[in-house]
C-alpha cells in the first residue's frame, strides 16, 4: 500500500498498519502533512501543528518500540476544529479577535492524546461558528472537496474537508444546530451528534448553553465510534451529563443490527419553502433499503413542537457567552457584532427559561420514539451552495439563508437527542447524499448498528472516484 493510500484511509485501518509495522507514526505525520499542504487551497485549515505533530509521532514510535502500553488511537492523526483548546495554539474561533495561546488542552484534546492520537491542526470554522456555511473575513471560504465552487457546510466545514479530502481520517466538529451533521451532509461523512453532555465540552462549563456537543467527523461508522469511546464521559464542570450506555459504541457498531420499527418522515420542523427532490428520493430509497434488510418501516407525521423560544436565546446567549474569551472583540466581523447586538436580551435569566422550555420539547419529541425506535429524515433541505453565500450579508440575512440547512437538525440540539448524519450515495450533480436517523434519548447505540448497516449495503465513494 503507498503511503499516501494510508494516509487516506480510515482510523481503524491506519490503527491497524500502525500496529503491525507497516508505517511507522513518524511516516505517517510526514505523508500526512504533506498531503495538507499539497491541498492548502481547499482551506479546510487555520493552522497546521508540524513542529508539535512531528514531536509526537517521534514519542508514539518511541513508546511502541519500547514496549509501552498503546492506547487505540496511538500514532493516529487527527485534526480538531477551532473551537476547542489544543495547548499552546490560540483558539480563533474562526475570528482574528483572539491571540493569546490557549494554556491547557480541551478534555476532549487531553483523552485524544491520552489515547494516542496525534494532534495534526485546528479546522476552519466561520467566526463563532453562528454559520451552516464556512466562510470567514479571517480565514477565507472552505471548499467542498467533491466540488470545489461549493460549500462544505458548517460550522464544522474545515473538520468535514479535511476528512472528505482523505487529508486525515477523523476530525473533531462541534454541533450547536446542526454543525456536525450538516458539513458532514455536504462532503459525504458520517456525522453523528450525541446525546447531550456524551462529551465533555471542559474546561468550559457548556458549548452554547444546551445547545451544543462535539464529535467526530468521519468516512466510516466504524471510526466514528472508536473515537467517542475515547472522549465520552463528563467531568465535574460540565453542566450536562449523559449517562454511560450499556454497551460501548465500538461493541454498537460492530453489532448486526436487530429489526427496528423505524420511521421516516420529510416534515420539516422548521416551516420550509422547498425539499430539494433529491434529498426526497434519498430518504424514500434509504426507507426501501432498510425495509429490505429487515426492518419495520412506516412513513409517520411527527408532531414537532415548536422550538424558537428554546433555540434563540442560546444561539445568542452561547455567542455572548464566548465574548470574554477574546483578547480583541473590536476585531469582530461586522456581522458577529450585528448578532451581538441584537442578542443583548439574551441575558441569564432569559436563557435558563429557554433550557427549561428545552426540557418542554425533549418531553414532546419523546413521544415520537413510542410510535418508532429511530426516526429517518432529510439532513438538510438543500444541495451544497455555492460559495459565497455570505457575502456581503448581514446578520438577519445570514440567519435566513441558514433556515435550508438547519431545518432538519436544529431541533435535536434543543431536546438535546442524538442524530446521525448518514452518507447513501451521490446525486446526479455529483454531491454527496445523506439522510438523518435520530434516536430517542441517549439513542447512541441504536443508531450505529443501523449505520453501519446502510454503510454496509451501500458504501459511499469518495470525491473523484
Amino acid at each position: 500500500m503507498e503511503l499516501q493510500d494510508v494516509v487516506a484511509s480510515g482510523v481503524l485501518q491506519q490503527r491497524e498498519l500502525l500496529a503491525q509495522g507497516v508505517v511507522s507514526a513518524r511516516q505517517l505525520v510526514e505523508a500526512t502533512l504533506d498531503g495538507i499542504e499539497a491541498a492548502a487551497d481547499i482551506g479546510a485549515f487555520t493552522r497546521v501543528l508540524r513542529v508539535e505533530a512531528r514531536a509526537e509521532a517521534a514519542e508514539r514510535d518511541r513508546e511502541r518500540a519500547a514496549g509501552d502500553p498503546v492506547g487505540p488511537l496511538h500514532g493516529v492523526p487527527i485534526a480538531v476544529k477551532d473551537e476547542f483548546h489544543v495547548a499552546g495554539v490560540v483558539t480563533t474561533f474562526g475570528s482574528r479577535a483572539n491571540t493569546t495561546p490557549a494554556a491547557a488542552d480541551a478534555e476532549m484534546v487531553r483523552r485524544l492524546r491520552a489515547a494516542g492520537a496525534i494532534i495534526i491542526g485546528k479546522t476552519t470554522m466561520p467566526e463563532f461558528g453562528q454559520w451552516p456555511f464556512t466562510e470567514s473575513s479571517t480565514f477565507g471560504m472552505t471548499h467542498n472537496p467533491w466540488d470545489r465552487t461549493r460549500s462544505t457546510g458548517g460550522s464544522s466545514g474545515g473538520s468535514a474537508a479535511a476528512v472528505a479530502a482523505g487529508l486525515v481520517p477523523a476530525a473533531i466538529g462541534g454541533d450547536g444546530g446542526g454543525s456536525i451533521r450538516i458539513p458532514s451532509a455536504c462532503c459525504g461523512l458520517f456525522g453523528l451528534k450525541p446525546q447531550r453532555g456524551r462529551v465533555s465540552i471542559a474546561p468550559n462549563e457548556h458549548l452554547w448553553w444546551a445547545l451544543g456537543a462535539a464529535g467526530p467527523l468521519t468516512r466510516d461508522v466504524l471510526d466514528s465510534a472508536i473515537i467517542y469511546d475515547v472522549i465520552r464521559g463528563s467531568t465535574p464542570t460540565d453542566r450536562f451529563r449523559a449517562p454511560d450506555p450499556a454497551i460501548s459504541f465500538e461493541a454498537a457498531a460492530r453489532t448486526p443490527a436487530r429489526p427496528l420499527r423505524i420511521g421516516y418522515s420529510m416534515k420539516s420542523p422548521t416551516p420550509l419553502g422547498r425539499l430539494d427532490p433529491l434529498h426526497v428520493r434519498a430518504v424514500l430509497d434509504t426507507a426501501k433499503l432498510l425495509a429490505e434488510l429487515g426492518h419495520a418501516v412506516l412513513e409517520i407525521d411527527p408532531d414537532y413542537p415548536d422550538t424558537t423560544f428554546a433555540f434563540f436565546p442560546q444561539f445568542y446567549g452561547g455567542v455572548r457567552a464566548e465574548l470574554p474569551r477574546l483578547d480583541h472583540p473590536e476585531l469582530l466581523e461586522r456581522r458577529t457584532k450585528q448578532t451581538v447586538a441584537l442578542g443583548a436580551w439574551a441575558r441569564r435569566p432569559v436563557i435558563e427559561w429557554a433550557i427549561r422550555r428545552g426540557e418542554v420539547v425533549t418531553r414532546k419529541v419523546d413521544r415520537i420514539f413510542t410510535e418508532c425506535d429511530l426516526l429517518l429524515t432529510p439532513t438538510i433541505a438543500i444541495r451544497p451552495p455555492r460559495l459565497g453565500v455570505l457575502d456581503g450579508a448581514n446578520t438577519v440575512r445570514a440567519q435566513l439563508a441558514s433556515i435550508p440547512m438547519v431545518a432538519y437538525t436544529a431541533l435535536w440540539n434543543v431536546a438535546g437527542n442524538p442524530a446521525a448524519a448518514v452518507p447513501v450515495g451521490v446525486g446526479e450533480d455529483g454531491l454527496p447524499l445523506s439522510v438523518q436517523l435520530v434516536g430517542p434519548t441517549n439513542g447512541e447505540t441504536a443508531i450505529l448498528p443501523v449505520a453501519a448497516q446502510l454503510e454496509q449495503a451501500r458504501p459511499q465513494p469518495r470525491p473523484g472516484s
